[in-house]
């Protein structure tokens, strides 16, 4: 069998000219569950897994799904089964954690702002830690502790002003970005929680960006929060865990993000060389977990030719994939059946929502005619996640493929399901 493997998608591949995820070829999906209609590879997920675990092998080391990158309950379950623990934003999350099967225990809860409705709710499961990210929280997080007669775990995120050099709406830990206490500010804000009675200090958090593909930057934000943790230390407040984020890149356009374990042998020995190395580590990584596990499967719905464009239609939206649209991002975009020697036109390929912004892939060289399906690759973050009813369209349905059986993980939306919560005046 002739089988053609996608860089960058180790588990899609095409076989005698159709597209394949593991065992399962993809165009029987299509005419099965329709389109728009989200894929996902279990194997490239734990594939991925595998590379942070062997990574952290003989050390003190736990991996938080950060889930906002995919929040499907059958991507969870993969992660749950796995062992993972999850970090989450919201009280809806870790909802949906516990309907996966997940353990509150392995919990961390971050985010800038959060409602003291999530934070009781958060500590009436026991999570295992709250990353707080002002002042502010501190002393509202304590109040709501002090009310169930607990006392909260927390970390600090601290921002160490290190730059990740990745898309400014994905940076996160410069000192003009929403998160985290300043660097300057850490020991002092370290030193007030501490004083309070209704909170225990347990670790240090940093997280600087997403779509990182360099070593450097997380060297770096190490140094930083090494220097934090021996000053907080000397003042007499123990640092259980560091916690270092995520925001590992995949390669999307030829994108070179160095592999997980190679990223962690790097960091373990600058950890080592410290005197670090045995602390209990903690990390979040999201989207280089799913992010090249999924596609999305579009229909072809029409072909424009214009002076300036050709455009070629299809039934994916910005309401499916926002990436393009909210951070002019590129996917990957193939046909699901490979034609010989068939002649190609650059399109632009768009969708049907009324927003010239509706697009999901320019210039590409295609040879297509309505009623063929595409593919778009790295579909397996912030895309089903980042989704929405805009112009009323529904939600699409999602596989989970298992080597040769398709499990369906989310049916496709109804508008019956869309409205059922509005009502007439």
């Amino acid at each position: 069998m002739t089988t053609h493997t996608l860089p960058g998608a180790p588990f899609v591949a095409y076989k005698h000219n159709e597209l394949f995820i593991e065992g399962v070829g993809l165009s029987s999906l299509a005419q099965q569950h329709g389109t728009p209609l989200f894929v996902y590879s279990k194997a490239s997920m734990l594939d991925a897994l595998g590379a942070y675990q062997r990574g952290f092998l003989g050390r003190h080391a736990h991996i938080h799904y950060a889930m906002k990158a995919n929040s499907s309950l059958g991507v969870l379950q993969v992660f749950a089964q796995a062992g993972c623990g999850f970090d989450i934003v919201s009280g809806g999350e870790l909802a949906r954690v516990l309907a996966a099967g997940g353990q509150a225990s392995k919990v961390i809860f971050s985010g800038v702002g959060k409602t003291r409705t999530e934070m009781t709710y958060a500590l009436q499961q026991y999570i295992l830690c709250f990353n707080v990210e002002s002042e502010a929280e501190i002393d509202v997080l304590n109040e709501v502790a002090a009310s169930l007669g607990q006392r909260a775990p927390i970390s600090v995120r601290v921002n160490p002003n290190v730059d990740a050099k990745t898309h400014p709406y994905i940076s996160t830990g410069l000192k003009d970005n929403k998160f985290g206490i300043a660097h300057e500010r850490a020991l002092a804000v370290y030193q007030y929680a501490a004083s309070l009675s209704s909170l225990d200090i347990v670790g240090i958090d940093c997280h600087i960006g997403s779509q990182i593909t360099s070593i450097e930057p997380y060297l770096n934000s190490v140094d930083r929060v090494l220097d934090l943790v021996e000053s907080i230390e000397k003042a007499g407040i123990p640092i259980h865990h560091l916690d270092f984020g995520g925001g590992l890149g995949i390669n999307y356009n030829g994108d070179t993000p160095p592999a997980a374990d190679q990223l962690w042998s790097r960091l373990f020995e600058r950890l080592d060389a410290r005197g670090y190395g045995q602390r209990d580590i903690r990390i979040e990584p999201g989207r280089s977990l799913v992010g090249n596990a999924g596609i999305c499967i579009t229909e072809v719905l029409y072909l424009k030719p214009s002076d300036n464009k050709n455009f070629c239609i299809v039934d994916a939206a910005m309401n499916d994939l926002p990436r393009p649209a909210m951070y002019q991002a590129f996917h990957q975009i193939i046909p699901l059946q490979q034609k010989q020697s068939a002649s190609m036109t650059a399109y632009d390929v768009v969708g049907p929502i009324c927003e010239s912004g509706d697009w999901l892939g320019r210039d590409r060289d295609l040879s297509v005619q309505a009623g063929d399906h595409l593919a778009v690759l790295s579909a397996g973050a912030y895309c089903m996640a980042m989704s929405s009813n805009y112009n009323t369209r529904a939600r699409a349905a999602e596989i989970l493929i298992d080597g040769s059986q398709a499990h369906v993980i989310r049916s496709r939306e109804t508008i019956t399901e869309q409205i059922q919560s509005e009502h007439l005046i």
